[in-house]
């Protein structure tokens, strides 16, 4: 596979191409000068020459015009011993074959002459002219081949020398021939031996494929406009074909092959190729397809900028969706900020936390299409803290800063050597801030950073000390007393006295060293041991501990083994009489309750039963800390009934005597409903404790009723009778 050539080729030259070969002639130009009796493995290279030419005459096909020259095979030292030895015709290949037999070496090497000679005698400024010349050695006559080269092919119509050096190892002979070829178009082979000469004179000899014409040309997207600007144009396949060359449409003839041909526009360098084949005969048109050309863009801002800075930016573009400004690495497809477009012109945009060259972009976020750029240098920021050089563990110290005071920029305490911190305060507090040091005593580094990528602008030693805390309180407890402890610590914010199991890193009760010393803690209602402990909230560090012993606490419980259902019961009762404590009853099982009365309204207490009758429990309940019961009595409830007596049908708005019987509890009523209704509903009522008979006013609708009787504890119904409402 070559590189190829470009394609400026005009109507006028393609039908100047086309008559010139049909009237192409070629002569064979061969070496007779004295070197061509040098060997090769035993043999004269003019005998292998002449072999290979007899060989290649007989493989030649009949019908183009061939002849014959040589140099250097009459005379000695004789630069003019140049002798067309067979005229070029189409029947010539015998001729030749014997005139080249004929040939004996002996002169110099006049090749250039012999080259101009042979061209003269093809009429190369009229017609289509091709020499191939075949020498062993350097030009021992004119004195500049390029040259004359040169000449052949500006003054040409269609000139081509194709140049085979024969045993040729001498670099300015090789360059000599190689320029001969080159600058007329043709081609330079070296052969070593009789084989390699062979297939290098059947390459330059054999005839020129036929061509088909091709044109080229560009749109702007598929089935789009076609291109009307010059746009730089290259073909690669098989074989030789003319430069690159610029123009919006092309035609080129082409030999039948496999071809690629690109279109680069060169407003934005942006190329398209397309993949072709040529066939025999057919002409074709090629189409590439070229994106649209890129809107364009502008961007203004400062040359340089701080480090972290958010500097304006003006810019102009399409300002399409998305679109947006970044600053990026020069050499990084990425970016390290950005602003959207729409935020409007100009708008803000952040630098990058580190110094260095830097690029703004307008991005069209289309394909991130880089419409415009700016370079843009970042320098340092600077920053500086002060602070005591030794602070204790837990302790809030000033610090004093100096910096960007960026959002989010922080001072923070950090363990050296680690990224992150273990404590930190936004620089936007001011300055100075406070900053609370770490729990644990050791050697930190005090840090300013900026909030983008964690950015540390300068460091500052700090020594973290020990500190220590004390408890006073007894050693023993009952379960939820009220236990008082004194102490003394560092009363950090929210730390707090804490009882905890011993195994334990939580807490089971506390209070805030912010309540005083000394303070109450609740004891836990779990006997058994435990510990005090004072306790930095910071990270729940334990500064001083002690055991405490929890002591059981009992209750007990006095009251009726029976009662009716809905009755209030006397219990009297023994126990801590914590302040939440309470006497509850309660279904066995059942951890909740169906009634309550708190212990602190004292002993004996009245509590009201549930109105259901059943087996039922009485507790004694601590609920200091949770809930714990100390004691259980069990109760049965026995039913409790009613009867209602009242006339069976009465008037609208009537009075209506009711005579009733019935536990008469508090808040207990007669009411009176429609028939049906659900209990605990009612339209009107009268309370029990108004005595037997009530009084209760019928309703005003006439109709079908009930009279009932209500536990004024939950409304529940013991009791029910029809009456009738009637005109």
């Amino acid at each position: 596979m070559r590189r190829l050539a470009a394609l400026a080729l005009t109507a006028f030259c393609l039908a100047r191409t086309a008559q010139a070969q049909e009237q192409e002639q070629t002569i064979l130009v061969l070496d007779g000068s004295g070197s061509m009796w040098g060997q090769i493995d035993g043999t004269a290279k003019i005998t292998i020459a002449q072999d290979v030419v007899g060989d290649l005459m007989e493989s030649l096909p009949e019908g183009r015009a061939l002849g014959l020259a040589a140099y250097g095979h009459r005379e000695r030292g004789d630069c003019t011993d140049i002798e067309t030895m067979v005229p070029p015709g189409r029947e010539t290949r015998g001729a030749i074959s014997a005139a080249v037999g004929s040939i004996q070496p002996k002169g110099k090497t006049p090749m250039t002459d012999a080259v101009i000679a042979a061209a003269e005698a093809l009429r190369y400024t009229q017609e289509k002219a091709t020499v191939i010349l075949v020498s062993d050695g350097i030009e021992t006559c004119h004195p500049d081949p390029c040259a004359a080269a040169r000449t052949l092919e500006e003054t040409g119509l269609d000139f081509t020398a194709h140049v085979i050096g024969f045993d040729v190892e001498d670099s300015d002979a090789i360059g000599q021939m190689r320029c001969l070829a080159e600058e007329t178009g043709g081609r330079f082979l070296a052969a070593a031996d009789a084989s390699e000469l062979g297939a290098a004179l059947q390459q330059v000899a054999a005839a020129e494929p036929q061509t088909t014409e091709v044109t080229f040309r560009a749109t702007l997207g598929e089935n789009g406009p076609e291109v009307t600007d010059p746009l730089i144009w290259d073909i690669t396949g098989e074989g030789e074909l003319p430069d690159p060359a610029e123009g919006a449409m092309l035609t080129l003839p082409l030999p039948p092959g496999e071809y690629r041909a690109t279109a680069t526009r060169a407003s934005d360098e942006e190329s398209a190729g397309a993949d072709f084949t040529v066939e025999a005969g057919a002409e074709a048109t090629v189409t590439v397809v070229l994106p649209a050309p890129l809107p364009g863009a502008t961007l203004a801002a400062a040359e340089d900028a701080v480090a972290g800075a958010t500097i304006p930016v003006t810019w102009t573009g399409p300002d399409a969706a998305s679109d947006y400004i970044a600053v990026s690495q020069p050499d990084d497809a990425g970016y390290v900020n950005y602003t959207y477009t729409r935020d409007g012109s100009p708008l803000n945009l952040t630098m990058p936390p580190h110094s260095g060259t830097y690029e703004l972009r307008y991005i069209l976020a289309d394909g991130d299409a880089v419409l415009a750029t700016r370079a843009i240098t970042v320098t340092p920021v600077e920053a500086e803290l002060e602070a005591d050089e030794i602070a204790d563990a837990g302790a809030t110290i000033p610090v004093v800063w100096l910096g960007p005071d960026y959002r989010n920029d922080y001072v923070a305490v950090a363990v050296p050597g680690e990224d992150g911190y273990v404590n930190y305060t936004y620089t936007r507090d001011g300055s100075p801030l406070r900053l609370q040091m770490p729990a644990e005593p050791g050697d930190y580094e005090l840090r300013y950073v900026m909030a983008q990528d964690s950015t540390v602008l300068t460091t500052r030693a700090v020594r973290v000390d020990p500190v220590t805390a004390r408890l006073y309180a007894d050693a023993r407890a009952n379960a939820g007393a009220t236990l008082s402890v004194d102490w003394d610590g560092p009363d950090y914010g929210n730390d707090y006295i804490a009882i905890a199991r011993p195994e334990d890193t939580g807490y089971e009760t506390y209070s805030y060293t912010r309540d005083g010393a000394p303070l109450d803690v609740t004891v836990p209602l779990e006997p058994g041991r435990y510990e005090l402990r004072y306790v930095m909230a910071q990270e729940k560090t334990v500064l001083a501990a002690q055991p405490l012993e929890v002591v059981d606490v009992t209750a007990t419980l006095n009251a009726p083994e029976t009662a009716r259902a809905g009755a209030p019961v006397l219990v009297t009762w023994e126990g801590p009489g914590y302040d939440k404590d309470y006497v509850s009853v309660s279904f066995p099982g059942d951890p909740g309750y169906a009634a309550f009365r708190y212990t602190r309204d004292g002993s004996p207490l009245v509590l009201d039963m549930p109105t259901a009758a059943g087996e039922y429990e009485l507790r004694y309940v601590a609920a200091s800390v949770g809930e714990q019961v100390l004691a259980r009595r069990a109760i049965t409830l026995e039913p409790v009934s009613a009867a209602i007596d009242a006339p069976d049908t009465v008037a609208p708005a009537a009075n209506i005597p009711v005579t009733w019987e019935g536990p008469d509890y508090r808040r207990d009523f007669v009411g009176i409903v429609g028939a049906g209704a659900p209990d605990g509903e009612y339209i009107r009522y009268v309370y029990t404790s108004e005595d037997s008979p009530v009084v209760l006013a019928a309703p005003d609708a006439p109709g079908d009723y009930e009279l009932r009787y209500h536990l004024g504890r939950d409304s529940s119904v013991i009791a029910r009778t029809p009456i009738t409402v009637a005109e």
